[in-house]
C-alpha cells in the first residue's frame, strides 16, 4: 500500500483484490483500443475469460506487473490521459551524440524529466570533451518565470544549461508561481516541498559549470549534473528515482568519483547513482578490483557482450548492435532514449512446470500490452516501437534452488524461455507489431518480491533473519498506520527532510541457503547460469563478498566470467554494512523476535488518503524506485 494502492471514490485506499482488478481491466482496455484502431475483431466473452485467468494468477502472486504498473495501469494516468510512459520501468540516455542534437542540454533534460516520472535512468560520459562550456553572457540578463509544473522545472534547467553551454544571457529565476511548501500536489498525492530543491539544483549547476567556462565539459561535469538532478527529484518530494553512470575505466577522475576521501564534496550527492565502467574483454581488472574492495564501486558492463548476444549460450547474433548502455540495476540492455517494461514471475509459487508455463503466457501478455502505449518523447517512441523490448523476470530463485535443485531449475528456465518465444510470436501477430528484440531478464526486485514472499531476483538472503528497509515520503498516508503498528521509522540519511526509512524484520524460513553459505564464486556462477539459460537481456546481480578472504580473488573471478556475463556489481560485506540504512541487514533470531514482538498488524482500513483526484499536470508521478 506504500506505492501501489490508489484511492477509491469514498476516499479509502484500494485493497489488493481491487488493485489487481484495476490493473487487469486497464490491460485489456489497452488491447481493445489497439485492436479496434486496427479494425480487428474483439470477442468480449473470450477476452473476459482470459482476463479472469490473468487476474487469478496475479492475485495468487504467480506473477505481478512491476510496481509502477500496479500503480498506474487502469488509472486516470493511462485511461484518461494516455501517459503510458508511467508503465515503463527504466531508461538510458547517451551523451555520445551531444553535438548532433538540437541542444546539448537534451540528454540532461531527458534524464530529469524521466526521473520526475519515477523512471530509473542510465547515462554515459561519452560526451566528455565534445562540448565547449562557453559560459554565460554576463553583459545581459534574462528573467525566467518558472511555471508550477514538471515541464516547467525541466525547462528551467534546459535554459540554464544552454546559457552556460552556448554563451547565452545570464539568468535570474522567478520562483513565485511554484506552489508553497506544504501545499497538496494534485493528481498523484503528496505534499509540495516548495521551490527549495529546484533553487538548490540551479545553484549546483552554476557551481559545476562556472569553473568550466572556456573549457570542454568533463566526465565529472556530466556525472555531477546528473547526480544533482537526482538529489533535486528525491529531496524535492517529487519521486524516488535511481541512476547509473557508465564511464571509461581509463579515466582516473571518473573511477575515483565515489572515493569520498579524494572527493569529499561529492558525498552529498554522489549517492544518487551507481557508477559502472564499460569493461573490455581481456582488460586488466586488478586496479578496479582494488577500488571495489574499499566501497563496492564501480560495477562492470560488457557492452560488447550486450550488443552481440541474446542469451550467453555461444550464439553470437548481434541483434542489439545499436545498444549503448543499460538501466540502473543493469538487467536491461538499452539503446539511447529507450525505455522498457518489466514483469515478474515467481516459479517457486508453482507446483508444476506446466502451471509455470501457463503463467508465463499471461505475464508476457501484460508486458507486451504495455509496449502498445506511446510516451511523450518522439525519439523514445521510435526506438521502442522498433524494439518492443521486454524484461520477463523471475524472483524467489534462491528458494527454488534450495528446495528443488539446480537441475530442475535449469529445466524450467529452458522450457520457460521457449514458451515466451512462442507467446511473443503469437501476440506480436495478433497486435500486428514487431517481435520483441529481447524478452527476458533477471531484475533485482524489491517491494514486489516482498508482496509475493519471495527472495529478490537471483539473490540469496543476507541470512534467515534480516531487516528489510523501505523508503517512503515523510507525508505518506501510510505513515500513521506504520507508527501505530510499532515499526521502527527514521529519517533517511540521503534526504532527511523529505524521506523516511521503515525497518521490517523478515524471516525467510527454514531450508533456504543464505549469503554466509554462498561464496562469491558461486554467486558469479549463478549469474552466468541465468545469463545462459534464461536472460537474453541481462541478469542484475550484486555479488556480496568478504573483502578479507575473497577481495584478492575478485580480479580472477572477473577474468573467468567476463566471457559469460553482460554486467555485474560487487559489494563488500562489512560488519556494519557498506553504508548506512542498507536495504538488507543481517540480524539474529533473538533480534528478529524482539523486533517482531513490538509490531502489531497493520490496520489499513484506517488509512485515509490526502490524494486529490484532479490531474492537471502534464506528466505523471508514477510509482517509485528507491534510491
Amino acid at each position: 500500500m506504500r506505492t501501489y494502492s490508489r484511492v477509491k471514490a469514498d476516499g479509502t485506499k484500494e485493497h489488493w483484490f481491487e488493485t489487481v482488478e484495476r490493473v487487469i481491466n486497464g490491460t485489456f482496455n489497452m488491447q481493445k483500443k489497439w485492436l479496434q484502431q486496427l479494425g480487428q475483431p474483439w470477442n468480449e466473452d473470450e477476452m473476459t475469460h482470459i482476463a479472469q485467468e490473468m487476474y487469478t494468477r496475479v492475485f495468487q502472486m504467480k506473477f505481478t506487473p512491476p510496481g509502477r504498473g500496479l500503480w498506474a495501469m487502469g488509472s486516470p494516468i493511462t485511461e484518461d490521459r494516455g501517459l503510458y510512459a508511467a508503465l515503463n520501468n527504466c531508461a538510458f540516455v547517451s551523451t555520445a551524440d551531444i553535438l548532433e542534437l538540437t541542444t546539448p542540454a537534451e540528454p540532461f533534460c531527458f534524464l530529469m524529466e524521466a526521473a520526475m516520472l519515477g523512471v530509473g535512468v542510465g547515462f554515459d560520459t561519452k560526451g566528455a570533451g565534445k562540448v565547449l562550456v562557453q559560459g554565460c553572457d554576463e553583459t545581459k540578463t534574462n528573467v525566467c518565470v518558472i511555471p508550477d509544473s514538471r515541464e516547467g522545472w525541466v525547462e528551467s534547467v534546459k535554459v540554464l544549461l544552454e546559457a552556460h553551454f552556448l554563451h547565452q544571457p545570464a539568468l535570474r529565476f522567478d520562483y513565485s508561481l511554484i506552489r508553497p511548501a506544504g501545499a497538496p500536489i494534485k493528481g498523484f498525492g503528496g505534499i509540495s516541498s516548495g521551490a527549495g530543491s529546484l533553487t538548490a539544483l540551479h545553484e549546483a549547476i552554476e557551481s559545476i559549470l562556472k569553473p568550466l567556462a572556456g573549457k570542454p565539459l568533463t566526465a565529472r561535469g556530466i556525472v555531477d549534473i546528473m547526480n544533482q538532478m537526482g538529489v533535486c527529484v528525491v529531496s524535492g518530494n517529487v519521486r524516488r528515482t535511481a541512476e547509473i553512470a557508465f564511464g571509461d575505466y581509463n579515466d582516473e577522475e571518473y573511477v575515483d568519483l565515489k572515493n569520498y576521501e579524494k572527493n569529499p564534496e561529492r558525498a552529498a550527492f554522489g549517492w544518487t547513482s551507481n557508477n559502472s565502467i564499460f569493461a573490455d574483454i581481456g582488460m586488466d581488472y586488478k586496479p578496479i578490483a582494488e577500488r571495489i574492495v574499499l566501497n563496492g564501486e564501480p560495477g562492470f558492463a560488457w557492452l560488447e557482450n550486450m550488443r552481440n548476444y541474446g542469451r550467453m549460450n555461444g550464439i553470437k547474433d548481434g541483434r542489439d548492435r545499436n545498444a549503448s548502455g543499460g538501466n540502473p540495476c543493469l538487467e536491461q540492455t538499452l539503446e539511447s532514449y529507450e525505455m522498457c517494461c518489466l514483469v515478474e514471475t515467481f516459479p517457486f509459487n508453482h507446483d508444476s512446470l506446466e502451471d509455470f508455463l501457463e503463467t508465463l503466457k499471461f505475464a508476457y501478455m501484460y508486458a507486451k500490452t504495455v509496449t502498445l502505449g506511446q510516451t511523450q518523447w518522439p525519439r523514445t517512441n521510435n526506438v521502442m516501437q522498433r524494439n518492443r523490448r521486454i524484461g520477463c523476470s523471475m524472483s524467489g530463485i534462491a528458494q527454488f534452488i534450495s528446495n528443488r535443485g539446480l537441475n530442475e531449475f535449469q529445466r524450467w528456465c529452458e522450457a520457460g524461455y521457449d514458451r515466451i518465444q512462442q507467446v511473443d510470436k503469437l501476440i506480436s501477430a495478433r497486435f500486428a507489431i514487431p517481435r520483441s528484440i529481447k524478452t527476458t531478464s533477471i531484475k533485482p526486485s524489491g517491494t514486489v518480491s516482498l508482496l509475493a514472499g519471495a527472495t529478490p531476483g537471483m539473490h540469496y538472503p543476507e541470512s534467515r533473519f534480516y531487516i528489510r528497509r523501505m523508503r517512503l515520503d515523510k507525508h505518506s498516508d501510510l505513515l500513521p498506520a506504520l507508527q501505530r503498528a510499532g515499526y521502527d521509522i527514521e529519517s533517511a540519511n540521503e534526504a532527511p527532510d523529505s524521506t523516511l526509512v521503515v525497518s521490517i524484520p523478515v524471516d525467510v524460513g527454514k531450508g533456504v541457503r543464505t549469503l554466509s553459505d554462498v561464496s562469491a564464486w558461486e554467486q558469479f556462477a549463478l549469474s552466468a547460469f541465468l545469463q545462459r539459460y534464461w536472460a537474453d537481456n541481462q541478469v542484475s546481480c550484486t555479488v556480496t563478498f568478504d573483502p578479507k578472504t575473497e577481495g584478492l580473488q575478485l580480479a580472477h573471478m572477473l577474468d573467468y566470467f567476463q566471457y559469460q556475463l553482460k554486467g555485474i556489481s560487487l559489494l563488500p560485506k562489512l560488519e556494519l554494512g557498506a553504508y548506512k540504512q542498507m536495504p538488507y541487514e543481517e540480524i539474529n533470531a533473538r533480534t528478529y523476535h524482539k523486533m517482531n514482538q513490538s509490531i502489531e498488524p497493520l490496520q489499513f482500513n484506517v488509512i485515509q488518503s490526502t490524494e486529490v483526484l484532479d490531474v492537471p499536470d502534464k506528466y505523471c508521478e508514477a510509482c517509485a524506485t528507491d534510491p
